[in-house]
This record gives C-alpha cells, sequence and structure tokens, in this order.
C-alpha cells in the first residue's frame, strides 16, 4: 500500500493528512495551530507543518500543499522572507484595489482581463500596498510567492525553483485563466517593477522531492483543494462555512464578472472554479453565541425555537467588513428590532440566517455566469451547526447535502499527491462517504427573508 500526505496550510491551523493513494482511506492525521491575524511571518507556517506532521510522513511515497490563497510572501536574493505576509483577510490594500481598478480602465477591463476584479485580498493588492508604503522593504524584493508556494519551496529543501499551480496562481491577480499564463504587465503596474514568480505547474506534475525521497505535487489553493477532496461534479455547488465562507463550483469555462462578485479562478484539474467569497462565516456565528451568554451549541437550540425570518429580525453579519459586497469598513448590524420580536431565539435565528443570505446572494451570482446548480454540498465548520444544517434548504433554496465531516482541503491535496505519484491522465477515484440529503427545501420559501435581507443591505449600504 503506497502512503500520500495532504497539508491544509489554512488560516488558522496547518492539518495532515496521510491517506491510502488507491482509495483515499485516512490511516492517520495531525493538526497544530497558527497564529492569529492577518500578517505573519511564513516561518510560523513551517513551524506548524512540522509539528503536525511530525512521525507522520516517514514513510509517504508522495506529498502535496493546499493553502490559503491570495497571501503575499515575498522574498529577496538570498530567498529570506523579506517582511510578514499579508494574508488574504488584510484589508489594509483597499484603497490599493481601487486605484488598480481604475487606472486600468475600470472593472471590466480587468474581469476581461484576468477573470477577476482585484479587491483588497489579492495579492496583486497587496503588492502595490507594499510598494507604496513600505518602499525601503519593497526594494528589497526578487521574488513573490503565494502560502501554498514557499512551503512547497521549503518541502523540497528550496532546492528547486518555485512553483505554483492553474488554481492558486488564478487568483493573485496576474495570472489569467483564460490565456493560461501570468499577466506580468499587471504585477509590474501594481509594483512598479518586475519580480520573479512561480512556474506554473502542470496539475499532476511532480515538482521536485523532499531530502527522505517523497514525490512533491504541485499543491493549489485552498478552496480548489476542497473541490479536488469533494469529487466535486458538475451541478454541484459547494457552500464552504469556515473563517470565510465560499460558493463555487466546477465549470467548464473561465468567467468573466465585470461586478466582482464571481471570482473567476481556475482549479486543481485543468478546469475552472468560478467561486464568491464572504468575509463573515463560522465566527459569525461564535459572535452570536457570545453576545447570547451560550454555546454553539445553545445558539443551535436558540435558532431552531425560532419561526423562520426570525419575525422580522434581520443581521447584516459583516462583523469584519466584507468582500462580497465590496464592503471593507462595514460593521455588523441588527434591523426590524421590535419588543415583542427582541428575543434571544430571533436573534439567533437571525445570525444564521443572515449568514446564510450572504451565501444565497453569492449562488445568485454564480448561477448568473452561466454555473449550473442542481444542489448544494455543505462543508466546513460551520456546516456541523444543527440549525444551520436545518436552515441552509430554506434560505439557499435548493437541496443541500452535507458530507461526513471530513479535513477535505488535505484530502484534496493528498489526492493530488496520489495522481502525480500514479502518473494517470485522471485523479484516483476515492469514496469517502455518501452525502446525507436534506429532505426539506423550497425554491420560494426563503424569498421573503432573503428580499428583507436585500432590502436592509441596500438602505444601509447601497448595494
Amino acid at each position: 500500500m503506497a502512503l500520500v500526505a495532504g497539508i491544509d496550510s489554512s488560516t488558522q491551523s496547518c492539518k495532515v493528512v496521510v491517506c491510502d493513494s488507491a482509495t483515499g482511506e485516512v490511516v492517520r492525521e495531525g493538526r497544530a495551530p497558527h497564529p492569529d491575524g492577518t500578517e505573519t511571518d511564513p516561518r510560523h507556517w513551517w513551524t506548524a507543518l512540522s509539528q503536525a506532521s511530525s512521525g507522520l510522513l516517514d514513510d509517504v511515497a508522495a506529498v502535496s500543499v493546499a493553502g490559503q490563497q491570495h497571501g503575499m510572501v515575498v522574498i529577496d536574493d538570498e530567498g529570506e522572507v523579506v517582511r510578514p505576509a499579508l494574508l488574504w483577510n488584510d484589508g489594509r490594500s483597499a484603497r490599493a484595489a481601487d486605484d488598480l481598478v481604475e487606472e486600468l480602465g475600470g472593472p471590466r477591463v480587468w474581469a476581461d482581463a484576468i477573470g477577476n476584479v482585484p479587491v483588497a485580498g489579492f495579492t496583486i493588492t497587496k503588492l502595490r500596498w507594499f510598494s507604496e508604503h513600505e518602499p525601503d522593504l519593497a526594494s528589497r524584493a526578487r521574488g513573490v510567492m503565494l502560502p501554498h508556494d514557499w512551503l512547497t519551496w521549503r518541502l523540497g529543501g528550496a532546492r528547486q525553483a518555485p512553483t505554483t499551480d492553474r488554481g492558486d496562481a488564478s487568483g493573485t491577480g496576474y495570472w489569467s485563466p483564460s490565456e493560461n499564463a501570468y499577466r506580468t504587465d499587471l504585477l509590474v503596474h501594481a509594483f512598479g517593477r518586475e519580480l520573479e514568480v512561480p512556474r506554473v505547474a502542470a496539475p499532476s506534475e511532480a515538482v521536485g522531492h523532499t531530502p527522505e525521497g517523497a514525490l512533491i505535487a504541485p499543491g493549489t489553493g485552498d478552496n480548489m483543494g476542497a473541490a479536488l477532496g469533494l469529487g466535486l461534479r458538475t451541478g454541484d455547488v459547494v457552500v464552504s462555512l469556515g473563517t470565510s465562507g465560499t460558493v463555487f463550483a466546477a465549470h467548464d469555462r473561465p468567467t468573466h464578472d465585470a461586478t466582482g462578485a464571481v471570482c473567476g479562478y481556475a482549479d486543481a484539474t485543468g478546469g475552472h472554479l468560478p467561486l464568491v467569497c464572504t468575509l463573515n462565516a463560522a465566527r459569525v456565528l461564535g459572535s452570536a453565541a457570545s453576545m447570547l451568554g451560550t454555546d454553539l451549541a445553545g445558539l443551535d437550540h436558540l435558532a431552531l425555537g425560532a419561526r423562520p425570518g426570525a419575525e422580522g429580525v434581520v443581521l447584516l453579519p459583516y462583523l469584519d467588513g466584507e468582500r462580497t459586497p465590496v464592503l471593507p469598513e462595514a460593521s455588523g448590524s441588527l434591523h426590524g428590532l421590535r419588543r415583542d420580536n427582541m428575543t434571544p431565539g430571533n436573534i439567533a435565528r437571525a445570525a444564521v440566517e443572515g449568514m446564510l443570505c450572504g451565501l444565497a446572494d453569492g449562488l445568485v451570482a454564480l448561477t448568473a455566469q452561466g454555473v449550473r446548480a442542481e444542489r448544494v454540498l455543505l462543508v466546513g465548520g460551520g456546516a456541523r451547526s444543527a440549525a444551520v444544517r436545518a436552515i441552509a434548504p430554506l434560505v439557499l433554496g435548493m437541496p443541500v447535502a452535507t458530507p461526513p465531516a471530513a479535513e477535505y482541503v488535505a484530502l484534496g491535496a493528498a489526492r493530488q499527491a496520489a495522481w502525480a505519484l500514479s502518473g494517470d491522465p485522471l485523479p484516483p477515484e476515492w469514496t469517502l462517504g455518501a452525502p446525507a440529503e436534506e429532505a426539506s427545501h423550497s425554491p420560494e420559501a426563503g424569498n421573503g427573508l432573503r428580499e428583507r435581507y436585500a432590502e436592509y443591505r441596500r438602505a444601509l449600504h447601497g448595494v
């Protein structure tokens, strides 16, 4: 039995799974935390990876890393990190994003060029901020990488040239899924000069070996890893509830959404992965539980005891600002409160419904780009909530399946490692358990609460 390892280096932690390369069965796993914040020294990721994988990788034949998207890791002539990496959730480059969009002629120009309209999360906007606000440090930069690129490079002992993959490269702001190539002109425009960028490897290419001899696969971004781990099929839409909320689907062609709502990403297999991202997902539940003086189980109990629509109470859950819609300076707000509906149950219910309404908007945006949506796969830490599982079919208006709890990003990385190891033209077929269907749903039932959410959003934020 050949063993492969998949690594999920996320915002909050590093997870490692070791799997049977033929079946995907997890034979062992490990975990270690990452520091909190919106910037971090990449060496913390390496320390966490070392801790999480301690004693797990001795006999693996191949390994792959799926990492948080968009982060900016800049290195100097010696290969040393120039400054702490700016992460996807760092909003200081919001003004830089606006400037870049305006300078090149507006959102449509960017959407046509790279399938995306830059926002604060993208690497390209962080490079602009870096060049403007820290010019002395920026002058030392020789190259730029994404978090998973840097970890893949370190896994090989930094002996080979840095590599990346189509999926993660498509979230930089200077790589085009349509052209399947870097747009270095955009990078130079943002940063002011050329930087070395990782070579984009083929989806199942072996890009190196660890010092112990294990094959290293290209790796990918975390959302692309999750799609690979889930074995995403056309017609399935993933709603992932982690630190951020994402809505994404497998698609056969690139998308070009000039509104900026849909990111036109590539996937880890050679196809495409249009995606909508919100900043506020599972943390909304934790914050609401704290406000109500309870825990997540208590929040579930309160929310499920309230009626659909929370008797008119609506939460706009922009607790950390928001990425979709683009509201980096926004804050959360409660609306529709009256003496007779201002109850813990209604507020708990509004928290769940508000979080899901933002993702329902994402689902609508995907289908407007021609994406086929027949059912939702609900994953991530927030999917463990009984209230979320019960309320999601109502808010999303379509069948919702909850796959078995698993580390799907790490499993996707492991599946990619098995693919690179096999040399086969397609990824291995892994059966990881059948999703349990949620039966109760109605396309019309959630209309009222979605309309109230949209009404308050427009009134307060104009979008």
